[in-house]
């Protein structure tokens, strides 16, 4: 099995060794620094440009589009990664091997839970971020995918969730979750205005996406590894 693992990054930093990891430089087309030898996220079919607003997203998108030959696909961030053992540095990452061990037997490699305990996805969202993107972003499910409809409730109603857009899935389920989530996500930008908001709030597809994970888990049955994340 080939996986391929993205590592989203807006700058220069140390990267594992392990093969299986892809630096990619996201929000490229707007980045000009010199000497920064990873793959850019604005070559081929791409929304680079969007990346103020879609966050890691972009290199995501950039790899759907254009990443060939693999059998499975992931993304995980500059100073966020995948570990097997202690203590979490680049030395003890993920690698190749324990990727393949793990989609062996499942569909897809996912963060640990996050808990909340006293407060539901929705309610921890709207306490940290504007209510009307998510708001929408049911609205679309239930016009446009009303067989999502009971997963996203449910997920929102729930107090955990598989966060941070951290995940490594074999091709043919990565190709299904970026065509249901792009579609719903680029819905989502005709309906939203975030003229004026600040450079964070503007991140709202970023954010919308961390919870549209698992809402595709619970749809599609998808049978799941859990890893330590730091």
């Amino acid at each position: 099995m080939k996986v391929k693992v993205l590592v989203a990054a807006h700058k220069q930093f140390p990267m594992p060794a392990d093969p299986v990891y892809m630096p990619v430089l996201v929000g490229a087309v707007k980045n000009y620094k010199a000497g920064i030898a990873y793959q850019r996220d604005d070559e081929g079919d791409n929304i680079s440009a969007r990346n103020p607003y879609y966050s890691e997203l972009t290199g995501v998108y950039w790899a759907w589009k254009n990443l060939k030959d693999v059998d499975a696909i992931g993304l995980v961030h500059y100073r966020r990664y995948f570990y097997v053992s202690k203590p979490h540095d680049l030395d003890h990452v993920a690698k190749g091997v324990d990727y393949e061990h793990f989609l062996a037997d499942h569909d897809v490699i996912v963060p640990k839970k996050r808990n909340y305990y006293i407060e539901s996805n929705y309610d921890h969202y709207i306490h940290a971020h504007p209510a009307e993107p998510l708001d929408k972003t049911r609205d679309i499910i239930a016009d446009a995918y009303p067989d999502y409809l009971p997963a996203f409730d449910m997920m929102m109603k729930r107090r955990s969730a598989h966060m941070f857009n951290m995940f490594v899935m074999r091709r043919d389920l990565f190709n299904d979750y970026m065509a249901w989530m792009f579609d719903v996500l680029f819905e989502l930008e005709k309906r939203v205005d975030i003229t004026g908001w600040d450079p964070y709030e503007a991140r709202i597809y970023g954010f919308v996406s961390e919870l549209m994970l698992d809402v595709w888990l619970e749809k599609n049955h998808a049978i799941y590894h859990e890893q330590n994340v730091s």
